[in-house]
């Protein structure tokens, strides 16, 4: 019944509701001097949904034919994309006002990015699937070059809409492929036409998907637009890039490879393994060389999502939820460590060379501290959080026969060690000098979510935050 199908997409409704009830009435009042209102009441309507969606949720339902899925594990995702939205907008304001960026459509594009990425998480069907991927990334397109007047930024507009135009062909192909061979777009319909093997059409169908599914994550070999997109963009958007749309990505690839190819992992599970490694060590290797902060995070990135990658590849229940807590784990560290980068300034500029740390202990002890235990997190450090996460992901892949893949994983692990010691290295035994010291940027919401992700990363051990059970019951509901 309709009725029950608009109730089943109520969430998303209310939001794209809100997104273009708010477009039409700034664009027809005060415009720009409603954008800090704006931001707060987008960030308010994520937490409430997250709330709403994360308390009300219970068992399996379907909408449209079964191109909409409402499970515990869309639920699990989308309550993850809309906190760390929240959180990254709140995050954002002071920086965007300071600098004239905060327009009124930023944080409206957001809330229709985020409506895309739920959609995403939600689809059983490749119509919905490229429906809300196509909503997203055009959002993000925009977002990208939101500056303007700055070459780097419409340089990395520019490159992210070629090469995601790039990688939405390549997805687009995978897709009629799939549809020729299956008969059908629906994940139940294909599942059930690779219930005898999978044809050599079908083959290719998947291997484009995957390629399209491993842009959108930015996992190599088709990361080439991650670092200069990174580097380019405003930071509150390239904290935005970080967090978000890497749940809804992963959360997608899982959905489409074990609904739609659940009957053929053994050949899905080779592809994303390459892909695994070639990001783990690629993201390891290449962040070695970089001195640009936000260069540094991109190939971190791309490194962290290799990982979450190791999990999807054991093609099993525990590796889902080993995906699912390690991107959870992910999302906390990175919303902490762009709240830093954030608050790094000089006469009123953003600072991101990452010698311009030198010696920043002295001039701030607290947050070089809560800094110090998000690196050590990021690089996978005991007893950190970021440790658990990793391991998570390694038990998994050697449980499923994947032991090679285990072995890299923490030589990878090790190689990228490195360069999070190294601004440790500068943070506290760095050369310090004056000119190139950094002023006190901080504003109490970025202080807050610094100190808070760090407290995460320490207390969080103990029982990961009550996440590990609802990662579980995520997984199950896909893994079926």
């Amino acid at each position: 019944m309709l009725s029950q199908d608009l109730n089943t997409i109520l969430p998303e409704i209310v939001i794209s509701l809100y997104a273009m009830g708010a477009l039409l009435a700034a664009v027809y009042t005060v415009k720009d001097k409603a954008a800090p209102l704006l931001v707060w009441i987008t960030s308010g309507l994520f937490v409430a949904v997250a709330f709403w969606i994360g308390t009300t949720g219970e068992g399996a339902t379907e909408a449209f034919s079964g191109m909409f899925q409402d499970d515990a594990f869309s639920r699990f995702a989308k309550v993850a994309i809309l906190l760390s939205a929240a959180a990254v907008l709140l995050m954002s304001q002071d920086y965007m006002a300071k600098r004239d960026l905060l327009r009124f459509e930023y944080p409206l594009l957001i809330a229709l990015a985020v409506v895309g990425m739920m959609m995403m998480v939600s689809a059983g069907d490749l119509m919905s699937l490229y429906m809300g991927l196509e909503l997203q990334s055009l959002a993000l397109y925009v977002v990208a070059s939101l500056r303007r007047d700055s070459v780097k930024s419409t340089e990395a507009g520019l490159k992210y809409f070629v090469l995601g135009a790039l990688s939405s062909g390549l997805l687009l192909y995978g897709a009629s492929l799939t549809y020729g061979f299956a008969g059908t777009t629906s994940f139940a319909g294909i599942i059930e036409a690779t219930d005898g093997g999978v044809s050599l059409g079908l083959l290719f169908g998947l291997v484009f998907l995957s390629a399209g599914f491993a842009f959108k994550v930015s996992a190599a070999p088709f990361h080439m637009w991650t670092p200069d997109v990174y580097e380019g963009s405003p930071t509150p958007v390239t904290a935005f890039f970080a967090t978000a749309p890497k749940i809804a990505a992963m959360a997608l690839f899982a959905r489409v490879v074990h609904d739609a190819f659940g009957n053929s992992i053994s050949d899905w599970q080779q592809i994303v393994a390459f892909l695994s490694v070639v990001s783990m060590f690629l993201g390891a290797i290449a962040a070695i060389g970089q001195r640009d902060i936000k260069r540094l995070m991109a190939y971190s990135s791309i490194a962290h999502m290799g990982f979450a990658l190791m999990g999807l590849a054991a093609g099993t229940a525990f590796g889902v939820q080993a995906m699912l807590v390690y991107l959870g784990i992910y999302v906390a560290m990175n919303i902490g460590t762009f709240a830093f980068i954030l608050s790094m300034e000089k006469d009123g500029m953003p600072v991101t060379d990452i010698q311009s740390l030198n010696m920043y202990s002295k001039r701030e002890p607290l947050k070089a501290v809560a800094m110090l235990v998000l690196l050590f997190s990021l690089a996978g450090v005991p007893p950190m959080l970021g440790f658990f996460g990793k391991l998570y992901v390694l038990q998994a892949a050697y449980g499923a026969g994947l032991g090679w893949l285990a072995v890299a994983g923490v030589i990878a692990s090790v190689i990228g060690a490195f360069y999070y010691l190294r601004i440790v290295f500068f943070m506290y035994f760095g050369e310090d000098q004056d000119e190139a010291r950094l002023d006190k940027g901080d504003t109490p919401v970025l202080w807050g979510f610094l100190v808070a992700s760090a407290a995460v990363m320490v207390l969080g051990v103990v029982n990961l935050f009550g996440i590990e059970p609802l990662a579980e019951a995520a997984s199950l509901a896909l893994v079926n």
